[in-house]
């Protein structure tokens, strides 16, 4: 059975396979005609058209006119160009050329005589020329088509375009068969395989040679017949086999003529695959033979054995449960575990910010303790002058001097609002913040805060500048945190300056990119390398026993990452400490003057 499937089974495939190969190579044979056909139609009515010119007319009734010539010259190349074409030109009556669009090339067709050429021979006895050919001057293959110069009556000349047919000689390049183009006497003229141009299919008799070099067809090049032997397959598939340069190969030819061309186009399809493709399906059936009777064992083999399969997944199925229920059990303890510890960690979080809030608040009633001393003088001189502003009023009125006792009741009232307002300002400062976040006004926060520290900078001899630009900036903050850091900054500044020649404090805001920078820089000697990773520690101080609680800057370096800025110090290159916070510009209701 092996046998008979193997003998008549080959015979069988190879004949279904090579008719797939022939329906496939029809179409190429179809789509390559069509091709051909349609780039030859393209160009065929377009010497007729350039026989039509005034230029060229004038030109053939006066060859010799240089300037006729130079123009005639130019307009070629220009329509050679345009049109993508090989060449163009313009021949006499006596067969020699006069103008060309190569004429200023190397190798120029002007004064080539082409009378032996039938397509000039066609057109000078006033029909449409067309052949091809190996050009003589060029040594490239082209098809021409040639048309009339019809000057009236008389014919006084020939258009001749030249097409080159390796632009669609690559184009059959890649694909999975030969396609060759072959004359009337069956010599080769295109083909995707270079070493096969200008060989016969069919002997190459003395009548063939002599039809062939009367036109010079193919000028100086070699013709040879192709070693083939012609066969068939069932006695409907025509076979061909060649034997070149050592190489014996087998196609299947498809033929179709092109009688205006003059061409013949075939297709040949290597039969190895075909072959191949039925060596392959015969194996298979002989493979699933096989296994058809290999698969009748496995069968009663698989059924014994499935069985024991299912008994296996049952058991194994049980034991998959048990191990879900202990790992859904160990689940449950660690989400019990997790849920504790986050509800830990939750209460420890709100205990650290209850914590950071009352150290904020610590920190500033230490920084009011410090400063009372100090409000105390600042209440007792507008006191005193008070008192002493009164009795003069008094003693004025007594006079029935009441002008001057006007401008006594006045400065009382004057010296009696800046107490209100820096005891309005404390209270606002010792208060524990419970604002949200919004835009604050920068100049109101500073000038607020100038007011507190008045006293220290009063006291350590120190000047602050405010250089807050044109524009008024706003950030996103809170008012009185923002005031309590600036406070604890720039009183360590005054700290920082004390006693020293320079005891300038300056403050410098700016925009920057979405950002607010504020900077406070001092004079004073400026961070120490070994404490500036510290200087921002709770507890951490510079300053001497009493005179501080280390918590200012620690503080002041929280309060401004909650708004979402950034605070940090470094030496000032011209000397002193430079602090910048870096906050987040909002927009203010007031428009500003850019806008």
């Amino acid at each position: 059975m092996a046998v008979a499937l193997a003998f008549y089974g080959s015979s069988f495939a190879s004949r279904a396979y090579l008719d797939q190969a022939a329906s496939r190579g029809k179409t190429t044979l179809r789509l390559a005609v069509a091709a051909l056909q349609g780039q030859l139609n393209r160009f065929e009515p377009l010497p007729s058209l350039i026989a039509d010119n005034d230029d060229i007319k004038d030109l053939l009734a006066d060859p010799g006119n240089p300037e006729l010539r130079a123009r005639g010259n130019a307009y070629l190349r220009q329509i050679n160009a345009l049109l993508q074409s090989s060449d163009i030109y313009v021949i006499g009556p006596d067969g020699e050329t006069i103008i060309a669009s190569n004429f200023d090339r190397p190798i120029s067709f002007v004064g080539e005589n082409f009378s032996y050429r039938p397509y000039f021979q066609d057109a000078i006895e006033g029909k449409r020329g067309r052949f091809f050919a190996l050009g003589t001057t060029s040594l490239k293959r082209g098809y021409y088509f040639s048309a009339p110069v019809r000057v009236g009556s008389a014919i006084r000349g020939v258009v001749v375009f030249k097409v080159e047919v390796d632009a669609i000689e690559a184009s059959w390049l890649g694909g999975d068969d030969e396609i060759i183009v072959t004359d009337p006497e069956g010599i080769i003229f295109m083909a995707e395989r270079p070493e096969w141009l200008y060989s016969s299919l069919l002997p190459l008799t003395p009548d063939r040679l002599a039809r062939t070099a009367a036109s010079r067809r193919y000028a100086t090049a070699t013709l040879r017949e192709l070693p083939i032997t012609r066969s068939s397959f069932g006695d409907r598939l025509p076979l061909m086999t060649v034997n070149f340069e050592s190489q014996r190969s087998e196609y299947l030819v498809l033929s179709e003529a092109m009688p205006d061309a003059g061409w013949t186009i075939s297709v040949l399809l290597d039969t190895r695959s075909a072959h191949t493709q039925a060596l392959i399906t015969v194996t298979v059936a002989l493979l699933a033979l096989g296994l058809a009777a290999l698969a009748g064992f496995v069968f009663l083999q698989r059924r014994a054995r499935l069985a024991e399969r299912l008994l296996l997944q049952r058991n194994a199925q049980a034991e998959l449960e048990r191990r879900v229920d202990e790992r859904t059990h160990d689940l449950a303890l660690v989400n019990t575990r997790l849920e504790t510890e986050v509800t830990e960690r939750r209460a420890t979080e709100q205990q650290l910010r209850q914590t950071q809030a009352d150290l904020i608040q610590a920190g500033k009633l230490a920084a009011l303790g410090q400063m009372s001393a100090a409000l105390s003088h600042e209440f007792n001189q507008p006191l005193a002058a008070v008192k002493t502003y009164a009795d003069n009023a008094a003693v004025l009125i007594d006079r029935e001097r009441a002008a001057e006792a006007r401008d006594n009741v006045a400065r009382i009232s004057s010296l009696a609002d800046r107490m209100a307002s820096i005891s309005r300002h404390l209270r606002n400062f010792a208060r524990k913040p419970n604002e949200k976040l919004g835009p604050v006004d920068l100049a109101e926060v500073i000038r607020d805060t100038q007011e507190i520290v008045a006293w220290r900078l009063k006291a350590a001899d120190a000047t602050l500048t405010v250089d807050l630009g044109r524009a008024p900036l706003t950030v996103k903050a809170g008012s009185v945190r923002l005031q309590q850091v600036l406070v604890n900054i720039i009183t360590n500044a005054a700290d920082a300056v004390e006693g020293l020649p320079d005891r300038r404090i300056e403050l410098v805001a700016k925009r920057r990119a979405g950002k607010v920078a504020i900077s406070v820089r001092d004079h004073g000697p400026g961070i120490a390398e070994a404490i500036a990773e510290r200087i921002f520690d709770p507890f951490f101080s510079t300053k001497g026993v009493g005179k501080g609680l280390g918590l200012g800057l620690s503080i002041s370096y929280n309060i401004v990452k909650d708004f979402g800025g950034d605070l940090a110090v470094l030496n000032h290159p011209e000397g002193g400490a430079l602090f910048t916070i870096e906050l987040d510009a909002a927009r203010s209701g007031v428009r500003e003057a850019a806008e």
